[in-house]
C-alpha cells in the first residue's frame, strides 16, 4: 500500500529531542540553588546533540503552547567543558541579551539570530565573544541589537544585572563602538534591516572574507564599498534596496556572484528593470546560477513578441528563451525570482526553478523562497495558493500543505500570514485532499490552526480556523489536542456578542467535540466552564427571542455532555437550566429540534438518583407530562419526556409528595403515550450505553418504567440489529429480560415486548447478517 502524503516518521533523534526538553529535570538535568535548572555533573553533550537541543527548544517555543520555557535554560550551555554549541538559530523576541551571555564560552560557528528585537547593543559585546570561531552570522531584522538599553554604554558582561533585561532599547541611544574587527573567520553574514542611522559601509569595512552577504532593506550610502569582495562574494542580496545605475554598475563588478537577488516587494520604484540592465548583469556574471528581480517593473522591449516565440512546449533551453537578455547564458539558471513581474507569464523561461504567479509550481516556489524573510510576499503568494485550491485544483498537495504549516509556524505573530495560511489550509484539507493526507501530516494542520487560534482573536483568523477543524473527524482527529481546542472554543464563546457565523461553527465544533467521547474527556471540559457556556448562549438568544442553529446546538451540546456525567448534570441545574428549559418551551413552542434536544438532556439529569428531587415539582411534572401528548420529530419528544418520567417512577410513590398532578394519572398518560408509538420508528439517538434502561428492567415499583425500557430496547435492536443487538448482549440485558419474563407484577403487554427482544437478539446470534433496516443509527445523539 501506497504511504500516505507527509506519512515519513519523526527519527529517533528527534523523538529522544523532544522527549529530554519536556522532561528535562527527569533526564539531564537537577533544581539547584533558588530553583536554578542545573545540568547533572555526569553529562557530557557534543554538539550535534546540544545545537539539536537549542533549536528544538526554540522551535516548541514558537509552535507549542503547552511547552514551557525554562528561565535559565541556556545557563545549561554555559560550560563548554560540558556541553558544545557549534550552530545555533534563535527567532522572535524571545530571546534575550543574558541568554546569548550565557552561551559566550562556546565556539560558536553559526549563528542565526531572526527578528530578535529584545536583544540590545550588550549582545553586540557577546557577539564579540565569537569573533575567532564564527563562520555565518545572521542578525536579520534585529532592529534594536544596535541601540543601548535606557541609554547606557556598551554593557560589560560581567555588570549586568537582570532587572535591565526588562528595559527597552531606547532607539536614540546608536551605539557606536561596535566593528566586525576580528571577524575573521567569517564568511556569512545577514544584515537584513539594519538601521539606517548604522553606516553600512563603516560597520563591514573589516571583514576581508566575506563570500555571502545579505543587506535586504538596508540603506545604502554609496555601493563602491562592495568591489573590496569582488574575487569573492558569491552571493549578494540587495532586496527592497534602491537600485540605481551606480549600484547595477558596481554588481556587475561582483563578477564571481553565483546568487544575486535585487528584487522588490513594491513596483513602484524610481528604477525600471530595461533589456540593457538584464543583458549586463548575464553578459558580466558569467557564474551566475541563481537570479531574483522579482518586483521590478519591466520594460516592453525586454520579451519576445508571441508571434516570434519558439514553437513547442515550454522550454529551459536559453536559446528558447522569451526573454532577451537571458538568451545570452551559458545554461539554465537553477532558480529565477520574476514574481509581481510580468516575465513570469512568458512561455520560455531558462529556469529550472521560477518563482511568480503564472501556475501553481510557480507560487509554491514563491513561498518556499520568501517565507523565512519576506513574508509580505509569502502572504501574497499564499493568497494567490487560495485561489488554487478554491477554484482549480492542487496538484502538488504535500508540498503546498508542508509549504503553509512551515509559513504558520514561522510567522505565528503575522497577521497576514495567519488569514491567508489559514484560509489556504481550509480548502487543502477538505474532502477532496483528505484521502491523500497521512495522519501525521493532519495532526500538523491542526496544531498550526489551534496555535493561530491562540494568538488571535480576530473575526476573520479566528473564522477560518475554525472552518479548517470542521474538515477533521471529531473528536477522532482531534483526541490528541482535546482539551486544548475545547479552551480555545469556550474563549470564542466568552463575549456576549460574538460574530454570528463564528459563534454558529464554534457551538457546531463544541457539540461534535463532547459527542462520542469517554466521561472522563466530558468530566474534563465541563469543568473548563462548557456548560456555563452554553447556557449563557442560550440565555441570550432568549433575550433576543431568537431560536436559531445556535440555540439548538447549544441543547444539542449540553445533552451531550450530560450523559452519564452527574457532575456536569448538577451544573445544569446550579446553573439555571431548568428555569431556560421552561422560557424555552414557552418562547418557541413550536421548534421540535429544540424539544427533542432539551428533552435529551433532562432525560441524563433524570437518570442521576442524587437529582431527580429537583424535577420532582408540580410545574416541571405538568410539563414533562403535557409533552407525553407531542407529536414533535416524530416520537422523540414524547419519548424523552417519557423516559424522564420512567426514572422519577422508578423512585417510587413514597417520594411523590405532591397533590396535583396525581401519580396515578401521570403514569396512566405514560402508558397510552408508549402505546400510541410506532415500534418500527427510525431514531434520532444514538446510545453508547444500555446501563441506564436496563436498570429499570428487574423491578415492581414502576411496571410503565419497565414497559418503557422494555419498547425502547425493542425498538432499538429491531430497527438496527447490527448495533444493538451485540451492545445488549455484552451489557447483560438478556438475563434481565429472562427476569421480566418471570416477574407476576411484569404487565403481559411487557412481557410480550421482552419476548421479542430475546427472539431478535437470538436470532441475531444465529444470522448476524442484516436482511432488514440495512441502514445504521443516523447522526442523532444521546447527551
Amino acid at each position: 500500500m501506497a504511504a500516505k502524503a507527509g506519512d515519513d516518521p519523526e527519527s529517533l533523534m528527534t523523538l529522544a529531542t523532544v522527549f529530554c526538553l519536556r522532561n528535562l529535570r527527569k533526564t539531564m538535568c537537577y533544581q539547584g540553588l533558588r530553583n536554578k535548572l542545573c545540568l547533572r555533573s555526569d553529562i557530557f553533550l557534543p554538539s550535534e546533540i546540544c545545537d539539536k537541543l537549542v533549536n528544538t527548544y526554540m522551535e516548541l517555543i514558537h509552535t507549542d503552547s503547552n511547552f514551557e520555557p525554562e528561565e535559565s535554560f541556556f545557563q545549561l550551555f554555559s560550560d563548554p567543558r560540558s556541553t558544545r554549541l557549534t550552530r545555533v538559530q534563535l527567532r522572535e523576541d524571545f530571546v534575550r541579551d543574558r541568554d546569548l551571555e550565557a552561551i559566550r564560552k562556546q565556539d560558536l560557528i553559526e549563528l542565526h539570530l531572526t527578528y530578535c528585537n529584545s536583544l540590545s547593543s550588550r549582545s553586540l559585546k557577546t557577539l564579540s565573544c565569537f569573533r575567532d570561531t564564527l563562520v555565518s552570522l545572521c542578525l536579520f531584522g534585529c532592529s534594536h541589537i544596535f541601540y543601548r538599553k535606557s541609554g547606557a554604554p556598551l554593557a560589560c558582561i560581567e555588570d549586568t544585572e537582570d532587572e535591565e533585561e526588562e528595559s527597552p532599547a531606547s532607539r536614540q541611544a546608536l551605539e557606536t563602538d561596535f566593528n566586525f574587527q576580528g571577524f575573521n573567520r567569517l564568511r556569512l553574514l545577514n544584515l537584513g534591516g539594519l538601521p539606517d542611522e548604522v553606516d553600512a559601509e563603516t560597520l563591514l569595512r573589516p571583514l576581508r572574507s566575506l563570500t555571502s552577504l545579505d543587506l535586504s532593506n538596508v540603506q545604502l550610502l554609496g555601493t563602491a564599498f562592495l568591489t573590496q569582495w569582488k574575487e569573492r562574494l558569491a552571493s549578494l542580496v540587495l532586496y527592497n534596496v534602491d537600485l540605481s545605475e551606480e549600484l547595477v554598475s558596481t554588481v556587475v563588478e561582483l563578477v564571481n556572484l553565483r546568487h544575486l537577488d535585487i528584487s522588490r516587494e513594491s513596483r513602484r520604484p524610481k528604477f525600471k528593470m530595461t533589456r540593457k540592465t538584464l543583458t549586463a548583469i548575464v553578459q558580466r556574471l558569467l557564474n551566475l546560477v541563481s537570479l531574483d528581480i522579482s518586483g521590478h517593473m519591466m520594460l516592453d522591449n525586454c520579451t519576445v513578441p508571441h508571434f516570434e516565440e519558439a514553437m513547442g512546449r515550454p522550454s529551459i533551453e536559453p536559446c528558447k528563451s522569451s526573454i532577451y537578455p537571458f538568451q545570452e547564458l551559458k545554461r539554465p539558471l537553477q532558480f529565477l525570482g520574476l514574481y509581481d513581474t510580468t516575465l513570469c507569464n512568458v512561455t520560455h523561461i531558462p529556469a529550472y526553478k521560477v518563482t511568480g504567479s503564472k501556475n501553481e509550481d510557480q507560487v509554491l516556489n514563491a513561498i518556499e523562497a520568501y517565507t523565512e524573510f519576506r513574508p509580505e510576499l509569502a502572504h501574497r503568494a499564499i493568497n494567490q495558493l487560495f485561489d488554487i485550491a478554491r477554484i482549480q485544483h492542487c496538484s502538488q498537495l504535500l508540498r503546498a500543505l508542508q509549504l503553509v504549516i512551515a509559513a504558520l509556524k514561522c510567522h505565528k505573530y503575522d497577521k497576514s500570514i495567519q488569514v491567508t495560511g489559514s484560509a489556504a489550509l481550509f480548502y487543502l484539507t477538505n474532502t477532496e485532499y483528505r484521502s491523500d493526507q497521512s495522519v501525521r501530516l493532519r495532526r500538523e494542520v491542526i496544531q498550526v490552526v489551534l496555535n493561530g487560534m491562540e494568538q488571535y482573536q480576530e473575526v476573520t483568523v479566528q473564522r477560518n480556523c475554525c472552518l479548517t477543524l470542521c474538515n477533521f473527524s471529531i473528536p477522532e482527529e482531534l483526541e490528541f489536542q482535546y482539551s486544548r481546542v475545547n479552551q480555545l472554543l469556550l474563549k470564542i464563546l466568552e463575549p456576549a456578542r460574538q460574530d454570528e457565523s463564528i459563534q454558529r461553527i464554534a457551538v457546531h465544533l463544541c457539540n461534535a467535540l463532547v459527542c462520542q467521547v469517554d466521561n472522563h474527556h466530558k468530566e474534563a471540559v465541563g469543568k473548563m466552564g462548557f456548560v456555563k457556556t452554553m447556557l449563557n448562549l442560550i440565555q441570550k438568544k432568549l433575550q433576543d427571542r431568537m431560536c436559531d442553529q445556535v440555540m439548538e446546538f447549544s441543547w444539542s451540546a449540553l445533552w451531550n455532555i450530560t450523559d452519564e456525567t452527574p457532575d456536569n448534570c448538577q451544573m445544569f441545574l446550579n446553573c439555571r437550566g431548568m428555569n431556560l428549559f421552561l422560557e424555552c418551551l414557552q418562547e418557541f413552542p413550536d421548534k421540535q429540534e429544540l424539544h427533542r434536544n432539551m428533552l435529551g438532556l433532562l432525560g441524563n439529569v433524570a437518570e442521576v438518583k442524587a437529582l431527580r428531587p429537583q424535577l420532582l415539582t408540580p410545574q416541571f411534572i405538568s410539563v414533562f407530562s403535557n409533552l407525553l401528548d407531542s407529536k414533535a420529530d416524530g416520537i422523540e419528544v414524547s419519548y424523552n419526556a417519557c423516559g424522564v418520567l420512567s426514572h422519577i417512577m422508578f423512585d417510587g410513590p413514597e417520594v411523590w409528595s405532591m397533590e396535583e398532578p396525581r401519580r396515578d394519572s401521570v403514569m396512566d398518560k405514560m402508558w397510552d403515550a408508549i402505546q400510541s408509538w410506532d415500534v418500527s420508528s427510525r431514531r434520532n439517538i444514538n446510545y453508547r450505553s444500555f446501563e441506564p434502561i436496563l436498570r429499570l428492567l428487574p423491578q415492581s415499583i414502576s411496571p410503565v418504567s419497565q414497559h418503557w425500557a422494555t419498547w425502547a430496547l425493542y425498538n432499538l435492536v429491531s430497527v438496527y440489529p447490527s448495533k444493538y443487538c451485540p451492545l445488549l448482549i455484552k451489557e447483560g440485558g438478556m438475563s434481565l429480560l429472562e427476569n421480566v419474563l418471570e416477574l407476576d407484577s411484569s404487565q403481559p403487554e411487557t412481557k410480550d415486548m421482552a419476548r421479542k427482544v430475546i427472539d431478535q437478539c437470538e436470532n441475531f446470534k444465529e444470522d448476524p447478517m442484516e436482511t432488514n433496516h440495512g441502514q445504521d443509527v443516523n447522526h442523532g445523539q444521546r447527551g
